[in-house]
């Protein structure tokens, strides 16, 4: 699934130790869709994804290609959407720059 849409909200970074011991880390973005009802969505960021988030601004443009899956618990389903490839973050931090050689003018 893709989701397109603005930074309305970035959450604070989640840590935790799971059950067998290894750790965890789980950040989430709310993203304002252009969709006329329903349109924020919390998608969340998982282990080495968390460290792509860093450079992200609230009012930036994103497109995030996530799995939408629920689970049963109770009789009662949860749902998660999880992102996997985040466009519109700066991975790179420096600068781009041209010789003057090169201008037309």
């Amino acid at each position: 699934m893709q989701v397109k849409g603005k930074i309305e909200k970035i959450l604070e970074v989640e840590t935790g130790i799971s059950k067998s011991g290894k750790e965890w880390s789980k950040q989430g973005l709310v993203i304002k869709t252009e969709d006329d009802f329903n349109n924020l969505v919390c998608i969340s960021a998982f282990g080495d994804k968390v460290k792509q988030l860093i450079d992200l601004k609230v009012g930036m443009d994103m497109t995030i290609l996530c799995n939408v899956y629920s689970r049963e618990y109770n009789g009662k389903y949860y749902h998660n959407i999880d992102g996997y490839h985040f466009s519109g973050i700066n991975k790179d931090s420096k600068m781009v720059t041209s010789d003057n050689e090169d201008l037309p003018f």
